[in-house]
């Protein structure tokens, strides 16, 4: 199986020192200008001048170097991240960290020499024309190629300000971990993939946890309706309270502690929760601001075609803010995933560096919630026509997802190794009934 206060904490010292280790050669621009010796901006003021300029500092950047220095070892490369981190893997800080796997282990290694990471800031301004970009402290790097890999922002609701955990980056975690050391109750708002993890890392780790959602079932919105009603069943067996149909209107602070206002979607019924720490996965935006000033064509994120490029000939975009035509499904789609992340920047690091490249890889994601787990391919949606193959009902079994008669999605549950049969099925040009998907994958 794949495993990966207020303000955010400092990283340890003993972490500093694996972060150093694990970006090898590169360099880093301290969040402070003040350090012109590790600075590529000359003595004489000139703009940082790169051939390749990353916008984003997460895991599609990091597979985008290792992709650029496959085809090109000497050219210059600039990431600009808005994170003070280099980059890391983010699928463990809701998984494998909470199960005693070390911080260390999450960074990924820069591919070195010719490498600067410009840390703590954040592009701003785009000027295609020129063939420029300017963060948030006004400095301008020149590119020769550039790629746009700026992720996506978590929605936020519209209450509750800081006391809130918008569980997505490193200093989350920090932050979230810093707060079980003391605390002992914690909401999670959200059932679908994040929620659902956090809630379940939490509760592996003795902590007493609320999830609230809308929807009547965990990931009621993915599963098929037994399996997300097993799933309700099967938390609370694990001690965590579940309302489900259940929204959130309101959070303050009370005596140090967190105060949850939810009221019961259909009994209009209302209630307080009182936390240690509240946590929300609740959806994330693509972060396409950037490419909308500069006119990229943005449709439900970055538009780019078979080489990763967009309609401007020298600027790419990788990763979970690209829409690129899936053409498996037929459909234009935008992956949040890790296997995307790592896929897609790799392929935009090589087509950057001059190598022809025609991106159709079908992408998978995984999850781990307690001891079930489960890998997926392909467009895998509850609004879709569902067929259940069980070996063990709710606990091992593959789930088929069909449009007109044709595969569209697989859901491995805690079947492992199969993903490449469900790409197979999907990318068949044959139509199934039911019947004809019993055993098809072997359990």
């Amino acid at each position: 199986m794949p495993t990966l206060g207020t303000t955010p904490q400092l990283l340890r010292a003993a972490d500093a020192a694996h972060i150093a280790q694990a970006v090898g050669e590169c360099l880093f621009v301290p969040l402070s200008s003040s350090n012109p010796s590790v600075s590529p901006v000359s003595r004489e003021g000139a703009m940082p001048n790169y051939t390749y300029v990353i916008v984003g500092g997460g895991m599609t950047a990091a597979a985008a170097v290792a992709g650029i220095r496959e085809v090109d070892g000497d050219g210059s490369i600039g990431i600009i991240a808005a994170e003070p981190h280099p980059p890391y893997d983010r699928p463990p800080l809701s998984k494998a960290l909470w199960k005693d796997k070390p911080l260390a282990s999450i960074w990924r290694k820069v591919d070195g020499k010719g490498v600067t990471l410009h840390q703590g800031r954040t592009a701003r301004a785009m000027d295609l024309r020129s063939k420029q970009v300017t963060d948030d402290q006004g400095t301008a790097y020149i590119f020769g190629k550039l790629l746009l890999a700026t992720g996506c922002t978590p929605r936020r609701l519209p209450f509750g300000d800081d006391q809130i955990i918008y569980f997505r980056t490193v200093d989350d975690y920090e932050r979230l971990r810093g707060l079980t050391e003391h605390g002992d109750r914690f909401a999670v708002i959200g059932g679908g993939f994040i929620g659902s993890e956090v809630a379940a890392a939490l509760a592996m780790n003795g902590k007493r946890v609320t999830l609230i959602f809308p929807d009547q079932a965990i990931g009621s919105r993915m599963y098929p309706p037994e399996l997300a009603t097993f799933l309700n069943a099967f938390y609370r067996g694990k001690g965590v309270e579940v309302l489900p149909g259940t929204s959130v209107t309101g959070c303050e602070s009370r005596n140090g502690k967190a105060v949850l206002k939810v009221r019961d979607v259909a009994t209009k019924r209302e209630r307080e929760i009182i936390a240690d720490g509240v946590v929300a996965g609740i959806g994330v935006q693509p972060n396409v601001e950037l490419a909308q000033a500069a006119q990229l064509t943005v449709d439900n994120g970055i538009r780019v075609n078979a080489s990763l490029c967009t309609n401007h000939p020298d600027v790419y975009a990788a990763g979970d803010v690209a829409s690129i035509h899936d053409p498996t499904l037929n459909q234009w789609r935008r992956v949040e995933h890790e296997d995307n992340a790592n896929s897609m920047g790799g392929h935009a690091g090589v087509a950057m560096a001059g190598r022809m490249v025609s991106y159709d890889h079908l992408p998978f994601f995984y999850s781990d919630l307690f001891e079930m787990g489960y890998e997926a391919v392909g467009e895998v949606d509850s609004h879709l026509e569902m067929v259940v193959d069980w070996k063990n009902p709710c606990k091992e079994g593959v789930v088929y997802y069909l449009r007109d008669r044709r595969v569209r999605g697989v859901l491995l549950w805690n079947v492992y190794g199969l993903v490449d049969g469900g790409r197979r099925l999907i990318a068949s040009a044959d139509s199934f009934s039911p019947s004809d998907l019993k055993g098809r994958l072997p359990l």
